[in-house]
């Protein structure tokens, strides 16, 4: 309260100057969420003051406008620019106030001749453009802001020229009068130049936000359309949890008496099994796993009596062009266990064969292995007596040179 108090206290241009520097902060680098805040409260006062003074009209042009009054034409520009930089719960709000503000703000500028006429014919507001005319439309508007960036940069480098020149002849010489007022007229145009080059560099960054903007828009509003249509879903999506839920309690009470409880035959029918998982059927329940087979033909047909030689042909005639199944995929999965059981077993059986004692200790030994030892004991004989007589190297005495 007492802020506000404060700034009505406050004059126009001051309040402006204040808003300006902290819309600087903003642009230039990272600002806290209150200082933000102040500068959209100053703006707004700047606003009411504006809006009270009457300082714009839909009847004059921009050369009507006095220089002193010029700035004041970028208030909505600042108050959109800072309005999409708060953080609030509601984006779609935010983004929706920050576009109300810079389309005021062009419309001011639109009704002062001050905007583009490409930018009038294309404006946002109209319709679709095609890809080339739109980027035709980013690439000119570029330049204009670079030509405007430019443009400040040298009326600020001038100025500041100028009064290092000034400062230096004041210290020399005196200024006369008539010398003050030329530079003071010098200043005016200067500055009318500079707010009108800053006014056409905003108009170009307000229709770039505005584009950007209205996609951010469409973004939202596709994720809230989604998340409402999610909403109706919310509740099957509690019934599969609840069947989930309960799916998960009944195996982990399976798994806890499964120790105590005598082993039961596995379920191999999968409607079955859904039905004991549900709770409509229970595991000791008799199931036969045994489909109907579909039957083809007329009505006369279905109940399989073939009573005369005409039923016999028609049953003939009206059958499938593929082959029926002789048995359920359960059946055949049954099927399939009992062969792998067996084959099993069998190999069980073959293994426990293969290390018994009786397949290790193999057929009793001849008795052919004496006579086997006695001959390597003559061999080995034989070869130690030649070796006595024929001592190592022996053969070789006639190599050596003493030999």
């Amino acid at each position: 309260m007492g802020e506000s108090k404060n700034m009505d206290e406050i004059p126009l241009p001051a309040l402006f100057d204040q808003a300006k520097k902290i819309h600087s902060m903003a642009t230039e680098s990272s600002c806290d969420q209150e200082t933000l805040r102040k500068g959209i409260e100053a703006l707004r006062r700047c606003d009411e003051m504006v809006s009270r003074l009457g300082l714009f009209s839909s009847n004059e042009s921009k050369d009507d406008v006095s220089t002193t009054n010029l700035k004041y034409l970028l208030v909505p520009f600042y108050l959109g620019e800072l309005t999409e930089k708060v953080a609030q719960d509601d984006r779609l709000q935010g983004i929706k106030v920050s576009q109300n503000q810079l389309k005021e703000f062009i419309s001011i500028c639109e009704a002062l001749e001050l905007v583009p006429e490409e930018e009038i014919e294309t404006s946002v507001y109209g319709s679709a453009d095609s890809a080339a005319a739109r980027r035709a439309k980013k690439i000119a508007r570029f330049k204009r802001q670079r030509a405007a960036e430019a443009k400040l940069q040298e009326i600020k480098e001038r100025k500041e020229r100028r009064g290092r020149s000034l400062r230096a002849a004041a210290l020399s010489t005196p200024v006369e009068s008539q010398e003050e007022d030329a530079v003071d007229d010098d200043d005016g145009e200067e500055e009318r130049e500079a707010w009108l080059t800053s006014i056409s560099l905003a108009i170009c960054k307000a229709f770039d936000l505005l584009e950007m903007l209205k996609k951010e828009e469409e973004m939202l509003l596709a994720v809230k359309e989604r998340q409402s249509k999610e909403g109706d879903n919310e509740l099957a999506r509690e019934i599969l949890d609840e069947r989930t839920k309960r799916a998960e309690t009944w195996h982990r009470n399976a798994a806890g008496q499964a120790p105590f409880l005598k082993p039961a035959q596995p379920i191999t029918c999968a409607t079955f099994a859904q039905d004991v998982i549900e709770g409509r059927a229970k595991a000791s329940d008799v199931h036969e796993h045994k489909h109907k087979p579909l039957i083809f033909g007329p009505a006369s047909l279905i109940g399989g009596r073939l009573t005369s030689e005409r039923e016999r042909i028609a049953a003939q005639v009206f059958q499938p062009s593929h082959r029926m199944p002789t048995m359920s995929i359960e059946e055949a999965g049954l099927q399939e266990m009992e062969m792998m059981n067996k084959w099993q077993e069998r190999n069980a059986k073959l293994m426990q064969e293969a290390h018994s004692s009786w397949h290790n200790d193999g057929p009793p030994k001849q008795g052919s292995d004496d006579e086997d030892d006695d001959a390597a004991q003559e061999k080995a004989r034989a070869w130690d007596d030649w070796k006595d007589d024929h001592p190592r190297g022996a053969g070789n005495k006639k190599l050596t040179p003493c030999g």
